[in-house]
């Protein structure tokens, strides 16, 4: 069996809406090494002054997605010779997926699922409403609050990041009250529990490579400041099993709470590379170095997922970078 094989090669990567999302880059910037890659890294973002293009080998100041035309973005990428695309925001992921296959037939592989999944993981009433038919443990999700019948209330907006103007364990008419200040509210019965993310990798194949539990120790606004891995053989298999069901393709977070009785409950998926997935693939979840081989045709029955044989924990901090004025 091979695995981490070096290539001789040079390709070119497009990272969209790199904002500060400086991890992630360095993650890619680390495959490149690891796969034997001697091209660039192009970041893009509508937002000249974002805190990535200072970790980018070339910055593209590309326009706002309601301006953003499939045209401008293959121009762009043939002009800059770019093999590959990774999008990190959920708000591009419908366009990108849309579009997935014109890409390919430019030779241009993107790190997306197709757009009927990225439709149902965006959209939280949809995904609940897929996982109920395919027999999957979600929390029920309710359009209407008068169905659900608990003690507490989770109330959070249909669409976009769920930590958005949530209201966590509210009584009935707190819960009332709170869905007015929302655009299209959904509801939740509240569960007690700890809440874990697990990241998965599925290949194009279908096939899971394999799942990491981390515990979110400390979260500020809706992302993990403070996170460890945590070994939970039976999650982790459950999660690479929810993945493949949902027709997922390429890296995909999933928030599950346990409660008291050991019962999993998801909360959502995010059907991209998260925040604090860098975590992942330091303990073995190897995602953009999987992505490159699968675009360069390798078959990933080749590499196996080793995972880290001691456990892990990151710490989220600011950091300041300095360079010589006159590079940028």
């Amino acid at each position: 069996m091979l695995n981490d094989f070096r290539y001789d090669t040079s390709f070119n990567v497009l990272i969209t809406s790199i904002s500060k999302k400086t991890p992630l880059i360095k993650a890619v910037r680390k495959a490149f090494i690891k796969i034997g890659n001697s091209g660039k890294i192009y970041g893009a973002d509508a937002n000249f002054d974002c805190i990535g293009r200072f970790f980018v080998d070339s910055f593209w100041m590309i326009p706002k997605l309601s301006n953003l035309t499939i045209d401008i973005v293959i121009q762009f990428c043939l002009k800059n010779s770019i093999s590959c695309i990774i999008p990190t925001r959920d708000g591009e992921l419908v366009f990108f997926a849309t579009h997935k296959s014109t890409f390919n037939k430019h030779g241009i592989s993107v790190m997306v699922s197709d757009l009927a999944e990225i439709v149902v993981c965006l959209d939280k009433f949809l995904f609940y409403q897929k996982c109920l038919y395919l027999g999957l443990p979600a929390i029920p999700t309710s359009l209407d609050l008068e169905k659900l019948l608990n003690d507490f209330y989770v109330v959070k907006e249909r669409l976009g990041a769920g930590a958005k103007q949530i209201g966590i364990k509210l009584l009935l008419q707190d819960a009332q009250k709170h869905s007015l200040s929302l655009g299209v509210p959904i509801f939740q019965p509240f569960i007690e529990g700890e809440e874990y993310s697990i990241d998965v990798f599925v290949g194009k194949n279908g096939k899971a490579k394999g799942a990491v539990v981390r515990k979110r120790d400390l979260v500020v606004h809706g992302e993990s400041q403070i996170t460890t891995v945590f070994k939970y053989d039976l999650l982790e298999q459950n999660a690479c099993k929810w993945a493949e069901m949902l027709n997922l393709y390429g890296h995909a977070v999933f928030q599950v709470i346990i409660d008291k009785n050991d019962q999993f409950h998801i909360v959502e998926c995010n059907s991209r590379f998260g925040g604090a997935s860098s975590l992942s693939i330091e303990m073995g979840l190897d995602s953009f170095y999987w992505f490159f081989l699968e675009m360069l045709g390798a078959s990933l029955d080749d590499y196996k997922f080793i995972p880290s044989k001691h456990t892990k924990k990151q710490v989220r901090y600011a950091e300041d970078l300095i360079i010589d004025d006159n590079c940028f």
